[in-house]
Order: C-alpha cells, then sequence, then structure tokens
C-alpha cells in the first residue's frame, strides 16, 4: 500500500472500496497491529509505533473495533464495557456505564453474561467497550456488519451523533453506504491497495469520478453521452444513478423493459437500449417488452461531463 491521507480532531472519515481492496489492512497499521514496510504514521505529534517497537499494539488515546469482537464470554455486558474505567471513582464509573449502555440500546441486558447475547448484541457491546475510554480517534471495522436491520439505523445515529458531539475523530472502514451518506464528512475509496478518491461526501457523491466509486453508493448505470444527446460530438460516457432517471410514455431514451425487482418504495426497472443496459427506479411495476422513454435532467448531465 502507498496511501498518503490525513485526518483531522473530530472528522469522520469513511474507508470504502471492494472486500480485499485494502480497508481493514490499513486500519490494523494505523492502529499498529501491523509494521508498515515504508513511511510512518503520526496522530498529531504522536508517531504510531508498530509491533516491532512494543509487545502490545495499540496507543492510550486510540481505539480499534476489529470484526473480532474479543469480549470476556463469562463476564457480563457492564462488567465488558466498564472493564478499563477506574473502580476508584465508583459513581462515574457506573454513570459512564449506563450512559454507554443507553446508546446502544442494552440497559435491559446490563447483568446478561456475553456468551448469552447474539452476535449482533455481543457487536453493540463491543462498541460501548472501545468508547468507555474516551478515545481522540476511533477505528471502526464494519462495525454494524452483525446487527439486526432494524437495529442498525438507531445506532448509527446514535453512535456518530455522540462521536461528534465529544470531538472523537473516527475511521470506518465499510462496504454498505448506509454507514456514509448522512454521517461521514470525508469518504477515502480504496481500489487495489491505493486511493483512487479522497473527497468530502456530497462532493464525490454527485461527481463520481469513475463507476468504481458510484456503485458504491448503490446502483449506477455508465451510459455513452451519444445515447443520451445523439447530437453530442464526443464518445464519452456519464454515470447517473438508476434514481436519476424519469421514465416518459413519448420522448426520451428508448428502452425495452425486461425485468422487475421489488424495492418497497419502489421498483429497480431492468431495461435495453441496443446493446446497453439501463438500470433505473420507478414507483411501479413496467411489464416486460414494453417500451418507455427515459430522460435525465440536463444538469446532472453537465455535472457529470465536467
Amino acid at each position: 500500500m502507498d496511501l498518503e491521507f490525513s485526518v483531522e480532531k473530530g472528522e469522520h472519515v469513511s474507508i470504502v472500496g471492494e472486500s480485499g481492496c485494502g480497508k481493514s489492512t490499513l486500519l490494523k497499521l494505523i492502529y499498529g497491529l501491523l509494521q508498515p514496510n515504508e513511511g510512518e504514521i503520526y496522530w498529531g505529534e504522536k508517531k504510531v509505533l508498530g509491533p516491532n517497537f512494543q509487545l502490545v499494539p495499540g496507543e492510550s488515546y486510540m481505539k480499534y473495533l476489529s470484526q473480532d469482537l474479543e469480549l470476556m464470554a463469562f463476564t457480563t455486558v457492564e462488567e465488558n464495557v466498564s472493564q478499563f474505567l477506574s473502580v476508584f471513582h465508583p459513581e462515574e464509573l457506573k454513570e459512564r456505564t449506563d450512559q454507554l449502555l443507553e446508546m446502544i440500546d442494552m440497559k435491559e441486558f446490563a447483568k446478561v453474561k456475553i456468551e448469552k447475547l447474539s452476535g449482533g448484541q455481543q457487536q453493540r457491546v463491543a462498541l460501548a467497550r472501545v468508547l468507555a475510554q474516551e478515545p481522540e480517534i476511533l477505528l471502526l471495522d464494519e462495525p454494524f456488519a452483525h446487527i439486526d436491520n432494524f437495529k442498525k439505523n438507531e445506532l448509527r445515529r446514535n453512535l456518530f451523533n455522540y462521536l461528534k458531539e465529544k470531538g472523537i475523530s473516527c475511521l470506518t472502514a465499510t462496504h454498505d453506504h448506509h454507514d456514509i451518506l448522512g454521517y461521514a464528512d470525508r469518504i477515502l475509496v480504496l481500489k487495489d491497495r491505493e486511493i483512487i478518491a479522497d473527497e468530502e461526501t456530497e462532493a464525490l457523491y454527485f461527481n463520481p469520478k469513475n463507476i468504481y466509486t458510484a456503485t458504491l453508493f448503490g446502483e449506477a448505470n455508465h451510459i455513452p453521452i451519444e445515447i443520451v444527446k445523439s447530437y453530442a460530438d464526443t464518445k464519452r460516457k456519464i454515470i447517473v444513478y438508476a434514481h436519476e432517471f424519469k421514465a416518459s410514455k413519448k420522448s426520451g431514451i428508448p428502452v425495452i423493459v425486461e425485468k422487475n425487482y421489488f424495492m418497497g418504495s419502489y421498483y429497480l426497472i431492468e431495461a435495453r437500449s441496443g446493446e446497453q443496459i439501463i438500470r433505473f427506479h420507478h414507483t411501479e411495476a413496467i411489464k416486460p417488452k414494453k417500451k418507455v422513454f427515459l430522460n435525465i435532467s440536463l444538469e446532472t448531465i453537465n455535472q457529470r461531463l465536467k
């Protein structure tokens, strides 16, 4: 890996990319679990030392939540969360533990042993545990991977709002765009262990430089501009998210519908324009073999051609 970037105090940076691109490896390097072959890692003026220089990895100002949760199976939820808090200040310890259990919505499980919990509940406990001592920077590796969908949204809001309030910097490695949109200040896109994009979240979402980046946010199409505008004097392609198409009965890009996928609040429609497959969102299913017309706003076209 040949990477260079910085993270500001209180900033939330998401690291995204396909499996095997180096997300987890990067977090392990930053935390000191792996030794970089070359280069150095600093947090402010403090140099992060790898396993070549210290037997116990990690720094006091940094916490790392890996996919291996490392909880104490035969102790209770509250004992795990409060493990590294001072027993010499029992009132403060209880208050801090209760605050964290409330954030992860696990107060009713305080006296339950870890071995009795589901994988998702254990992940929530592990999250509270790494926050107990309020680190300066938190490293999260797929932090919601095992958590039930109905709990994820609330937990994301609780966690990332908490980190902002406390001014704790956060690096989140994830493949789920729901962990990013609405929460991350900035995004690092990794591909083949290299950074191919480093931009503020909204800027990158609205103007992805390649289809690889766009598909990390959801369903996207890579379409020759001549399909969109037949008079265009260019062979370039533009990226269009599925939700950016508007279907019409009379004018636009002519496509023949092939498949429908019910997605809850909308249908994902798969259609064909010549050899080009185009996927778009629609409020209702469209019969296969039916011809419809797709339109994209001129603003979107101009933005993607920049």
